[in-house]
């Protein structure tokens, strides 16, 4: 299939699904599983999720009463899609960092306040990372340009606090930000600022 008077690329390992017509294509990347199906089946799945901030009228209080009873680690919680749908591990380490939460405390642990506030903040977090295409959770007094620092280089794009920044120092207080592996996937937090 040509596209204006260039062939389309050919799909890259990664890629999931083309879309394609005479004049435009689009590759889905990344997702497990990529699949057609149907009304009931996409309900089905649904059904098995856990609320997400994306989709208005999901109710965080469904996630907040399996959290409040779970010894389960809160970053553990955070990236299992039963609970909240959604998050992934770029926002699940910058909410735990803007929060001051340290990601080895349990669900049960937390207080509503605190929930709360976190999905709120996932919500707005989240929203805007779709608007924008990229994913920026630092706060205006901390991106580069308010602190005289160079802006981030990393495939991934956007400003954050500690993703992919292990073994640097915090924005905020200058700690190196340490990683982990925690439910098969990177953690990165500041033991400086995440200790409530």
């Amino acid at each position: 299939m040509t596209f204006g008077d260039a062939p389309a690329p050919p799909p890259t390992d990664t890629v999931r699904l083309r879309l394609a017509n005479p004049e435009a294509y689009v590759d889905l990347r990344g997702p497990t599983t990529c699949a057609l199906i149907t009304d009931a089946e996409k309900r089905a799945i649904h059904d098995r999720l856990g609320p997400d901030p994306l989709r208005d009228g999901d109710d965080p209080d469904r996630a907040w009463r399996r959290i409040s009873k779970s010894r389960t680690t809160v970053a553990a919680l955070l990236m299992d899609q039963k609970v909240v749908a959604g998050v992934g591990n770029v926002y699940r380490a910058e909410i735990l960092f803007r929060h001051g939460i340290d990601p080895y405390r349990a669900g049960k642990d937390l207080t509503q306040g605190e929930w709360d506030a976190i999905w709120a903040d996932l919500v707005l977090l989240m929203r805007e990372g779709v608007r924008l295409n990229r994913i920026d959770t630092v706060r205006p007094e901390h991106t580069p340009e308010a602190m005289g620092r160079p802006p981030r280089v990393d495939d991934h794009g956007g400003e954050v606090y500690v993703y992919r920044r292990a073994r640097m120092a915090c924005h905020v207080c200058g700690t190196d930000v340490r990683t982990a592996d925690l439910a098969a996937r990177n953690l990165f937090w500041c033991p400086g600022c995440q200790t409530r």
